[in-house]
């Protein structure tokens, strides 16, 4: 066999991308090229790797098998470059952190000195739901998750960053009339985000606790979707305030003080408590603990600013 690590690697990609097109787009390869390296990689053994049914892109038994072995050996290459940055010095080697969708608005402020300090990290972020999100780090796909809700489930460690408040919103063509009573939620029907958010999570958590059945306008699937319905009015929610700083600064929205708001949560870096750290995840958990509070004090300051009522 006279496989190349480049080879290993447009397989590598094709099998998570589940398609040639996709994997040369992410390559920055053409469609043909991609192709070619495959055929000239599966050509090398006897037992086909993969087959297209019906225009689609499948591994078999054997490339699965295959494919877990390469992935293997990119990744002790990769430890291979990492080690001879470390021994000049330099501090170098992925950093995986998987967000909660609003924790997008949180994150990059976190680790914008910390990639400036260290240009040789290399940063895979996946932003997702908190399902997904939850699922990454039990999985031990990532290094460590940004979330508000914990899950009960893991045996995590937790380094708290900074506050959460959630607020009703409404666009400021609406004319709902303010309330300090609780009923306002019985009377006002709301934009939900999807199930599985940390957000929708700890909104039922308040109405379950006040005894309240809301009204369920809609469902939304992200912080942006739901923000857009209501600057147009087509409904009313509640978000991270975090999230509304430009739409308050243009007057797109308004915040409607009810009584139980803001709620709030944490937003915390959670990580599994068994896990062996790499150098550059050590790092980082070590920076942040010791930036966070002037990092919260050059962006997010004007929080405790706001008027709740």
């Amino acid at each position: 066999m006279n496989f190349t690590l480049h080879q290993l690697k447009i397989f590598k990609t094709i099998v998570e991308k589940k398609s040639i097109t996709k994997a040369a787009v992410e390559l920055n390869m053409t469609q043909p090229a991609a192709s070619i390296q495959l055929k000239n990689f599966q050509d090398q053994f006897d037992i086909p790797l993969s087959e297209i049914i019906r225009r689609r892109f499948y591994v078999t038994d054997f490339g699965k098998e295959i494919y877990l072995i390469i992935d293997e050996i990119l990744d002790k290459t990769e430890t291979i470059q990492y080690k001879t940055e470390a021994f000049k010095g330099l501090l170098s080697g992925k950093l995986k952190i998987s967000v909660v969708s609003t924790g997008n608005y949180v994150m990059p402020y976190f680790l914008s000195g910390f990639l400036k300090k260290y240009p040789k990290v290399e940063l895979v972020l996946d932003v997702s739901n908190k399902t997904t999100v939850i699922k990454d780090l039990e999985q031990n796909l990532v290094d460590f998750s940004l979330v508000t809700v914990s899950p009960n489930h893991l045996e995590i460690e937790e380094l708290p960053l900074m506050d959460n408040h959630l607020v009703l919103v409404a666009s400021k063509e609406n004319k709902i009339i303010s309330e300090k009573g609780i009923s306002i939620f019985k009377t006002i029907p709301l934009i939900y985000r999807e199930e599985g958010s940390g957000t929708r999570h700890t909104m039922q958590q308040f109405f379950k606790k006040e005894k309240i059945s809301p009204k369920i306008k809609l469902e939304l699937t992200s912080n942006e979707a739901i923000k857009q319905a209501v600057v147009a009015n087509i409904g009313v929610s509640i978000v991270a305030l975090l999230s509304i700083k430009n739409e308050l600064l243009q007057n797109e929205l308004k915040i409607i003080p009810a009584k139980g708001l803001p709620l709030k949560s944490v937003w915390k870096l959670i990580y599994l408590k068994k896990k062996t750290l790499s150098p550059v995840a050590k790092e980082f958990l070590a920076y942040v603990a010791s930036e966070k509070e002037t990092v919260y004090k050059n962006y997010f300051s004007w929080i405790d600013k706001t008027d709740f009522n």
